[in-house]
C-alpha cells in the first residue's frame, strides 16, 4: 500500500465520484480508477458501492478512511518537521471559516502569511461550524475559524478570538424597531429567518430562545448572511444574529436583548498538536487588522 494509494483513495471517499476526484488529483480518471481497484485487490475488500451518479464508501471503505486520514496527516507532519528544522515552511494549509467571519479580516491574513511563507499552498473552504470542526477533527482542515463548538471534540484545541452579543434583527416598520431593548417573551408569535441546523449562530440562537420558553418558527431558512438581511428588511421575518452583523447593512434595525443572553463566541480550531502551518497562522491572527 502506497501513500498515493491512500491520497486516491481519500479523494474519491471525499468527492464522492471518480470523475471530480481525477480532476481534484489532477491525473486521467482510468488510473485514478486503476489504482482504487489495486487498493482493493490489496486489501481484498470493496472500498466503494459505485453507480452511474455517485460512489459510496462500504464499512470497509469507511474504516479505512479513518486511517488513510491519519496516516496522509502523519505523513505531511513529517515533511513539514523536517522543512521546519531547515527554518521552511513548505506543504499545504486546508482552512475552513464561517461565511461572514468578524473577528478576523481573512484576506489580510492570508495575504501576509503568504507573503512570509511563499512556498505553502493554501486551500479555503466555507462551510457550517459543525462541518468544519469534523473536518479539522479527521484530518480534512488544518484550521477552522468558527462558533464555539457545544461540545469541544476530542484531539483539537479550541482558542478563543472573539465574542459578539447577540442582537435582534428585524425591519425598520417592525414595532420592535422602535424600542430600545428587545424582550426575547415577546417573540413567541415571531417568524423567524435563520441559518441551517449545524450552523454556530443558528445553534445558539436556538438555545437561547429555547431558555427564555420562546418555541419559535423558523419559516425561511438561507445559507448567506445578505439573504437573511434582505428577508428581515422586507419584514417576512426576524432574527437573532451576532451585533457584527449591523455593519453588512442600514436597511434593517439591529435591537439590543433585554436580559442576560449568552453571548455569540468565535474560536479557531487546530489538531492537537496542531501542523507547522496552522501554527505559523495563528501566529499572526492576533496582529490582523479587524474589521
Amino acid at each position: 500500500m502506497e501513500l498515493r494509494q491512500l491520497e486516491h483513495f481519500v479523494a474519491v471517499a471525499q468527492e464522492c465520484h471518480f470523475t471530480r476526484a481525477a480532476q481534484r488529483l489532477h491525473i486521467a480518471q482510468s488510473g485514478l480508477s486503476a489504482s482504487i481497484r489495486s487498493l482493493e485487490k490489496e486489501l481484498g475488500a470493496t472500498l466503494f458501492l459505485r453507480s452511474t451518479r455517485q460512489v459510496q464508501l462500504t464499512a470497509a471503505g469507511q474504516a479505512l478512511l479513518v486511517e488513510a486520514l491519519r496516516a496522509l496527516s502523519a505523513s505531511n507532519a513529517a515533511k513539514e518537521a523536517v522543512a521546519a528544522v531547515q527554518g521552511l515552511l513548505r506543504g499545504s494549509l486546508s482552512i475552513g471559516s464561517l461565511q461572514c467571519l468578524h473577528a478576523v479580516h481573512l484576506p489580510t491574513l492570508l495575504a501576509g502569511f503568504l507573503s512570509e511563507h511563499p512556498a505553502v499552498e493554501i486551500r479555503l473552504r466555507q462551510g457550517g461550524s459543525d462541518e468544519l470542526v469534523e473536518f479539522v477533527r479527521t484530518g480534512r482542515l488544518d484550521i477552522a475559524f468558527v462558533s464555539r463548538p457545544t461540545r469541544e471534540p476530542e484531539n483539537v484545541v479550541v482558542s478563543p478570538l472573539d465574542s459578539e452579543n447577540l442582537v435582534l434583527a428585524c425591519a425598520p416598520e417592525h414595532p420592535a424597531a422602535a424600542k430600545d431593548r428587545a424582550k426575547l417573551a415577546d417573540l413567541l408569535d415571531e417568524q423567524f429567518v435563520d441559518f441551517p441546523l449545524t450552523w454556530g449562530s443558528r445553534d445558539l440562537a436556538d438555545r437561547v430562545l429555547a431558555a427564555a420558553g420562546v418555541e419559535r418558527r423558523v419559516a425561511l431558512e438561507v445559507t448567506d448572511v445578505h439573504s437573511l438581511l434582505d428577508l428581515v428588511a422586507c419584514g417576512l421575518g426576524v432574527a437573532l444574529v451576532p451585533s457584527s452583523f449591523s455593519v453588512k447593512t442600514d436597511q434593517v434595525r439591529f435591537i439590543p436583548l433585554d436580559g442576560e443572553v449568552p453571548a455569540w463566541e468565535t474560536v479557531s480550531v487546530t489538531a492537537d498538536p496542531p501542523s507547522p502551518a496552522a501554527a505559523a497562522l495563528l501566529g499572526q491572527v492576533h496582529v490582523a487588522p479587524m474589521r
